[in-house]
């Protein structure tokens, strides 16, 4: 008779920042996102997509599942000490109690550092291995923009990645986890991991090329069987990690060499593409510009993507840079989402809607801005507002649509970047009749906007976030990466060698 076996799954997930100056201590997990155990709700998170998926598999009689906690912090400054030492308890107390397990599931993120763990993921299973044994078996899904280590390899059977970024594969991401998880457990496959250091920390876009290609090879090669799964790791240059840089994941059906040399293809090839994989972008005068300049030719608005300063980075998101030079070109028609500013909201709800007041708003959090002052018209205000993602909900809590200058600008109270249309729609705005619009996100706004707009403008406005690894302090790596050494790989003295 055919063993049902019982699944244990948690999720504990955050992106840090290490320099960036906002706190993560629990109550920035129990303000994002706090499920207690069998209290997940139906929806995914980004991180927890194997929750709701474990769930069908319970009801068909596949497994007999044990619920742990899933918690999500927005992306931030470094974790203070006793909450990673509480989280980490909460799961390791979890799992004991749950007696004899046969899985164990994880989703996580992988740029998780706290103040005193480098390695936040590393830890953990290195922990829940030492509870579960050896002949359990652990899988995870990571986020790309992650730190992956030899100690998370080590401990762990099973391991996919985000393919996409934007991250519209999560859900897929988890089933993957979840089937090859239990063909280990039921002995049909036997997981051999191989990773490449590609040795390079940049930004890697699959909504353009190059890396669009890059992908699609990647999924066609899983259909040979003896591939079980590839992965890239894109790396997360705001973490000062001994990891930090892009890896290539290669998961075979025990074929060990196999995949070490298919890793080590897939991650030269990579870092051949190194100087193409990035957006181009522009400083924020070229891309105000740029952007206007582009209207005249198109019905559609132009979208501009500040892309540093991004909550989903573990900045404040409350830069008022680019809108404070659109005022200066004189520039109209723009709507603006989001700036973070819980206090500014509060102050446009309680004065509510058609009023107009003098506020002030943005640039609180960076020593280097000021605040915008205003009389503005409070437009809209809506209370507990979400925005989708793909089939997640993402809280932007509180909010208020303010206008002046035949401009309009979303203030939130959650702290989150921008993902969809729906930050401007349910806040009254009609983004087809802006001739400009600008967002806070590096790349996951893409597929929600892109059919909206006719071109997509990438700002990069300095000083926000640590967005040159040239010149980021980073005292954790040792090993040599592009762009920090031109040839980390040694290929121009081995180049020489052939010729020789």
């Amino acid at each position: 008779m055919k063993k049902i076996p019982k699944v244990y799954c948690a999720s504990i997930a955050t992106e840090t920042n290490t320099f960036s100056p906002l706190k993560t201590n629990m109550k920035s997990f129990k303000e994002t996102f706090f499920a207690k155990p069998n209290y997940h709700p139906k929806t995914p998170t980004l991180c927890s997509a194997l929750f709701p998926l474990l769930r069908k598999r319970k009801s068909n009689g596949e497994i007999k599942l044990i619920e742990g906690t899933a918690t999500w912090a927005e992306p931030g400054g470094l974790i203070d000490s006793k909450t990673w030492n509480d989280l980490k308890k909460l799961i390791l107390k979890e799992i004991k109690n749950a007696g004899k397990l046969d899985i164990v599931l994880l989703g996580l993120h992988g740029a998780m550092i706290a103040k005193n763990c480098v390695d936040c993921e590393g830890d953990l299973v290195k922990n829940i291995r030492k509870i579960v044994g050896p002949n359990v078996v652990i899988g995870a899904t990571f986020d790309p923009h992650s730190h992956l280590s030899k100690k998370f390899i080590t401990n762990t059977n099973i391991l996919t990645v985000f393919k996409e970024f934007p991250h519209t594969d999560f859900v897929e991401t988890a089933k993957n986890c979840i089937n090859l998880s239990l063909k280990t457990f039921n002995k049909k496959i036997k997981p051999r991991i191989s990773l490449f250091d590609v040795k390079m920390m940049t930004i890697l876009p699959t909504s353009k090329e190059p890396m669009r290609s890059f992908v699609d090879k990647i999924k066609n090669l899983e259909k040979d069987k003896s591939i079980l799964s590839i992965s890239i790791i894109h790396g997360f240059m705001a973490g000062n990690s001994p990891d930090l840089g892009a890896k290539v994941l290669v998961i075979t059906d025990n074929d060990t060499n196999y995949g070490n040399n298919l890793s080590f293809e897939l991650g030269m090839k990579l870092f051949k593409l190194r100087k193409k994989l990035g957006p181009k972008t522009y400083s924020v005068n070229k891309s105000l510009i740029k952007a206007k300049n582009l209207f005249k030719n198109n019905k559609k608005p132009v979208l501009i993507a500040d892309i540093w300063d991004n909550p989903g980075g573990g900045v404040a998101g409350d830069s008022t840079v680019l809108i404070k030079k659109a005022l200066s070109m004189k520039l109209k028609n723009i709507a603006l989402g989001t700036i973070w500013d819980p206090e500014a909201v509060r102050l446009c709800h309680e004065a509510g809607e058609k009023a107009i007041i003098n506020l002030s708003f943005g640039g609180k959090i960076s020593p280097t801005e000021k605040p915008i002052k205003k009389n503005v018209l409070v437009k809209k205000i809506v209370k507990n507002t979400f925005q989708k993602f793909g089939k997640s909900l993402v809280p932007m809590g509180d909010c208020a649509c303010i206008t002046f200058n035949n401009i309009e600008i979303v203030l939130n109270s959650n702290r989150c970047q921008t993902f969809s249309t729906d930050v401007f729609e349910k806040l009254g705005i009609e983004i087809a009749n802006k001739n400009i619009l600008i967002v806070k996100s590096t790349n996951h706004f893409y597929n929600s906007f892109h059919p909206h707009v006719s071109n997509i403008v990438y700002a990069s406005v300095n000083g926000i976030y640590p967005n040159n690894p040239k010149k980021n302090k980073y005292t954790k790596l040792k090993r040599k990466i592009w762009p920090i050494f031109s040839d980390p790989h040694g290929l121009v003295n081995k180049n020489e060698n052939k010729k020789r």
